[in-house]
């Protein structure tokens, strides 16, 4: 598969104010607060869209001898570090999705380590992952350039939890900068 690299977009010239503003606490689970606290102030569609090109920087400048590293046994692999960022997103903004169309049914949760036990991540190139996250995050500022002001601060529950689509826009830039920093700091 050829490598991927996208540009930064602009962001939506009518974009509403509730992007700009980051979510109140009482917008998500307090889990969320150590991903959601690492994201910089200001327009969440622009972070989200400039943020993956650092990700992708650091990705390919593993090297696929490296992608299988653990930094203690019982870790994930970087390979799986990004399957599972992957992963992780595209549930977040499926909650955001129905969420943002006023959709209350409850979701359920997910439990992280089945997912990557399951997903072979070892068996692929961190290549082809890392150009996968870059497509998974493209798919993300679609979904969140999209959403008017009114979408934004609507509320869903997962995992039995309240959550606004706000907070899971924040929620999936803070989860890639928790990851990434756990691979320069741990792995690298």
């Amino acid at each position: 598969m050829p490598e991927i690299v996208l540009q930064p977009q602009t962001s939506h010239p009518q974009a509403p104010r509730e992007r700009a503003e980051p979510p109140a606490a009482d917008e998500y689970a307090p889990y969320y607060e150590r991903y959601i606290s690492l994201v910089p102030a200001g327009d969440i569609v622009g972070t989200l869209d400039a943020q993956i090109a650092d990700s992708l920087a650091l990705l390919h400048g593993v090297g696929e001898a490296r992608a299988g590293h653990r930094y203690a046994p019982d870790k994930w692999s970087i390979r799986e570090v990004v399957g599972h960022m992957t992963d992780a997103e595209r549930i977040f903004t499926y909650r955001a999705l129905r969420f943002a169309r006023d959709d209350r049914t409850p979701l359920p949760g997910f439990e992280e380590n089945d997912y990557v036990r399951a997903a072979g991540f070892d068996t692929r190139p961190l290549a082809e992952l890392a150009d996968e996250l870059a497509l998974v995050r493209r798919a993300t500022v679609a979904l969140f350039a999209g959403m008017d002001g009114a979408a934004l601060v609507r509320r869903g529950s997962a995992n039995r939890a309240e959550c606004s689509v706000r907070a899971l826009a924040h929620i999936c830039a803070g989860h890639e900068l928790h990851h990434a920093r756990i691979i320069r700091e741990r792995y690298l």
